[in-house]
């Protein structure tokens, strides 16, 4: 078929350079915007091991809000809006201390200040037991403090700036028992939802799980 012209007599010509830079510039947007999403305002994470069972387990893919504590510069630990410390209770992502290209999940036990002891398994602050029902225990076997500091700790007093962390897979769980405390500077943000989660054992999803709220 032929091409009819145009009022000038010629041939339109199709823009394709147009075109391309219109998809490209799309392309680069959503890069932007995805960048933007991850560094001020949500990331996503896979847990690797079941330190936090039975809250999370193996396989479950979760969102953390990384402005609940703040807004920084991407790639640094400088806060730019300060919008909270973190709570007792609240489970956190962050640089794991010995190896700060890794990141860890665990739950705020102690704040700065609090006196922390552990004590046959159970977690005392400033003196007193505190609620445990997310927790799991898989052994009756209490360890000797001089032995491993897992079932006896302490007391410490958590020191201003840090935070005291936890496992909920109590009997199973590297934390602030072995390798000290969480710097509030290295605190990614709080995790709050199980957005997908997959069984390798089944090689299924847990359809249960989508959309759980994390407590």
């Amino acid at each position: 078929m032929r091409k009819s012209k145009d009022k000038s007599g010629e041939y339109p010509v199709k823009r394709k350079k147009g075109r391309l830079r219109e998809n490209v510039e799309a392309i680069l947007i959503a890069i932007l915007l995805a960048l933007f999403i991850r560094a001020f305002i949500v990331q996503a994470f896979k847990i690797p091991s079941g330190s936090m069972m039975p809250t999370l387990e193996i396989g479950d893919h979760i969102l953390v809000n990384k402005f609940t504590y703040g807004i920084r510069i991407p790639f640094t630990h400088k806060t730019l809006i300060d919008l909270g410390d973190p709570d007792r209770g609240d489970i956190i992502v962050f640089e794991y201390p010995v190896e700060p290209d890794k990141d860890f999940i665990k739950r705020v036990v102690g704040l700065p200040g609090d006196i922390v002891e552990i004590r046959d398994k159970a977690v005392y602050i400033n003196g007193e037991a505190i609620e445990q029902g997310y927790t799991q225990y898989t052994e009756d076997h209490i360890i000797a403090p001089e032995v491993n500091p897992r079932d006896n700790f302490g007391p410490v007093t958590v020191p201003e700036g840090r935070y005291f962390v936890l496992g909920d897979n109590r009997d199973n769980s590297y934390d602030s028992r072995f390798w000290g405390y969480v710097d509030e500077e290295v605190i990614k943000g709080e995790a709050f939802i199980i957005y997908w989660s997959w069984d390798s054992d089944a090689f299924s999803p847990r359809w249960s799980r989508f959309g759980k709220i994390l407590r």
